[in-house]
């Protein structure tokens, strides 16, 4: 059986409202978010997909799934890392996200 830390992602998260693009009076809020992701595992692993749930504050839910991230795939090493920074819009100046990454370790497990 394989030693729980063969499979393991770190992931950090930084998010900031972007102002100068957002207009209020039209209920578009615009918001940046910078995701690092890195293999502290001791198996090489590949970012396959992810799946978000963004949520605004009335409720309103958008589900975003596809392959990868912003067009890559990125392969990561055990120590090796990848950061990148995308965008949701929102109908109200606050809201959530959540969601999962799909990964596969090059001896085929996925987590």
């Amino acid at each position: 059986m394989a030693d729980t830390n063969d499979n393991t992602i770190a992931i950090d998260v930084a998010t900031r409202y972007l102002d100068e693009q957002s207009k209020p009076d039209e209920s578009l809020f615009y918001f940046a978010y910078t995701i690092g992701i890195r293999n502290i595992g001791q198996r090489p692993a590949q970012l396959i997909s992810r799946r978000w749930l963004i949520v605004d504050a009335i409720g309103f839910p958008r589900e975003v799934v596809g392959d990868g991230v912003v067009g890559e795939q990125p392969r990561l090493r055990p120590g090796e890392g990848f950061e990148y920074t995308s965008g949701a819009v929102l109908e109200t100046d606050i809201g959530t996200m959540r969601g999962s990454y799909d990964v596969l370790a090059d001896d085929g497990t996925r987590f």
